[in-house]
């Protein structure tokens, strides 16, 4: 049985080609004109390229495209294998991770131990001062709830994910700044009913920038 259009194997040796070369998605982007959702999603296994874009993969990495949709041998991860997550200039609400397309870079976190699918967010306004300031770069790692008072990014109506402390009680949620300048946001459950509030993830690092 062919090979062909099957995305696990097409993933697999994408995955494996990056490796081998020491190239990112955000490489692939930049040099090929891709668009990062859609890197993203052939290796997620989520979509199968259109034959002149594995055509083009398959110059750019130097093989036959055979290499990239028929099984090859596996290779293990090096100690020295990067693993980044892109980083969003901002994230709308209600919009799927992979539909975002406002990518501003991307960050490295070959040394993370814990499992999971993470991204980054820029932190803009200073609600979360002193502990998280306006610029800062968090690392989220994407989970649908937190426990009470930890740091979660979250994405309330409309508005753009914010980054609050986050309260869940049966009546509904409290999204609290540190900075005692800011308001704290309070929905209940019939207001979360006309304004969805959605976790996107905890945030489990946060990078100063000078």
């Amino acid at each position: 049985m062919s090979d062909l259009g099957n995305k696990e194997i097409m993933s697999r040796n994408l995955k494996r080609q990056m490796l081998l070369h020491n190239k990112t998605r955000q490489d692939l982007c930049n040099d090929l004109g891709f668009k990062y959702t859609t890197v993203s999603d052939w290796i997620n296994g989520k979509v199968y390229p259109r034959i002149d874009k594995i055509e083009m993969l398959a110059r750019y990495f130097g093989v036959s495209k055979s290499d990239l949709v028929e099984r090859n041998g596996e290779v293990q991860p090096s100690h020295n294998a990067r693993r980044v997550i892109p980083i969003y200039g901002r994230i709308a609400a209600g919009k799927p991770l992979e539909m975002v397309d406002d990518i501003i870079g991307e960050v490295d976190i070959s040394y993370y131990k814990m499992d999971g699918e993470f991204f980054a967010l820029k932190i803009k306004g200073r609600s979360m001062e002193p502990r998280l300031e306006d610029g800062d770069i968090i690392v989220v790692r994407q989970q649908p709830m937190v426990e009470n008072g930890e740091i979660a990014a979250v994405s309330v109506g409309m508005d753009d994910a914010t980054c609050k402390k986050v309260y869940s009680y049966p009546t509904g949620i409290r999204l609290v700044p540190i900075n005692p300048e800011y308001e704290p946001i309070i929905l209940t459950n019939e207001d979360m009913e006309k304004t969805p509030v959605r976790i996107l993830g905890k945030v489990v690092e946060v990078r100063h920038l000078f």
